[in-house]
């Protein structure tokens, strides 16, 4: 059989530019260029910021990501990009560059969602995802319970999603509050090392036996968080910062594995897939992997270089899609920020909705 193309990922989404190399399911090298730093002090990204990075970073980390992989830029055989969800205008530049690459290379496009991304970006690392299996999505702005079966050619189905605040925001805003830095995940785990996760008495939101088994909600957990600080402080008294970030970290951890192992058990899959930016959180693989184990589940989680935003995630869809046929994006792809995730291939059109994507080859 003929090799399949070395196909170029884009990722632009919030503030991370990222490229990524895949040809048959192996990573063949990518960089990441981030814009946090520039964000920090505003204690969040700002889109126009975000923009206006990716502008400066996307042609360097390109060449950066062909340069690890010994790759030129006319080896490359198709191009895949991020175009939903994330903030517009980061979108738009990512979806311009690859509409550069592939026309002057004469390649086809394929636009991708953002979060069937991450769920691609666990096959990287250990080979392809079994079919069927369990994915929980959790970042900053998702937190999900999916069905995937074949990522390539199959619906989504969700099988739960976050009701209000997702982990990530909880991490972000509940830092905050305790005075840690932006972002908020990494800094709570960093704190979280040296105080006890039981010394703080908090919700695990939606666990009651009456609630949806699936569905997330962290506002409470955010607020729950918040009012034992301001408790504190109205005392006269500061909170300690560790205890309240492992409490914190305790009960977010408690409450994803929780309801991802019981998702698991009660459709028969055998697999659990974690990704995004706060599958790198120290406490929540750790109790995955503990609870997987005791219930004889096998877990999946990306290497830390692939669980936040990436270029290689969108590179492992684009591999996915060409490899299974799938008909590539129409010349007036464009973006949707807020695009539901219902199939890996994400096609919005100039004026339109995003249609269903064609059927892949069988």
């Amino acid at each position: 059989m003929p090799e399949s193309p070395v196909v170029l990922g884009i990722e632009s989404s919030c503030d991370e530019t990222g490229a990524g190399l895949v040809r048959d399911g192996v990573l063949l090298g990518q960089a990441v260029a981030s814009s946090m730093a520039e964000h920090a002090r505003y204690g969040g990204v700002v889109p126009e910021i975000a923009a206006r990075a990716h502008v400066h970073a996307m042609a360097p980390v390109v060449r950066e990501a062909l340069d690890r992989a010994g790759l030129t830029l006319d080896q490359v055989g198709a191009v895949a990009v991020t175009t939903g969800p994330g903030l517009s205008g980061a979108l738009q530049v990512g979806v311009a560059a690859a509409k550069a690459y592939a026309f002057s290379l004469g390649v086809p496009l394929y636009g991708v969602h953002h979060l069937a991304g991450h769920v691609a970006a666990a096959g990287l690392a250990g080979g392809p995802l079994p079919n069927p299996c369990v994915v929980l999505i959790v970042s900053g702005g998702h937190t999900s319970l999916l069905l995937v079966r074949d990522l390539a050619r199959d619906p989504i189905v969700h099988l739960g999603d976050t009701l209000d605040d997702a982990a990530g925001e909880c991490f972000d805003k509940t830092a905050r509050i305790l005075g840690l830095p932006y972002p908020g995940g990494p800094a709570v785990d960093r704190a979280a090392r040296d105080g006890d996760p039981h010394a703080v008495r908090l919700p695990r939101p939606l666990t009651g036996p009456g609630d949806h088994p699936y569905a997330f909600s962290f506002s409470g957990l955010k607020t729950a968080a918040a009012r034992w600080v301001e408790g504190h402080r109205a005392a006269g008294t500061e909170p300690r910062v560790a205890d309240a970030a492992a409490s914190l970290q305790e009960a977010v951890a408690d409450t994803l594995t929780r309801k991802a192992v019981r998702a698991c058990v009660d459709h028969g899959i055998g697999t659990l897939v974690v990704v995004g930016g706060v599958a790198a959180n120290s406490r929540v693989r750790a109790l995955t992997e503990q609870r997987c184990a005791a219930a004889g589940i096998t877990l999946r989680v990306p290497p830390l270089s692939l669980c936040t935003d990436n270029g290689a995630m969108v590179a492992a869809i684009g591999d996915l899609l060409v490899r299974a046929g799938a008909e590539p994006a129409p010349p007036d792809v464009s973006v949707d920020p807020s695009a539901p995730l219902e199939f890996a291939a994400l096609t919005p059109r100039v004026g339109r909705p995003a249609g269903v994507p064609a059927p892949a080859a069988r």
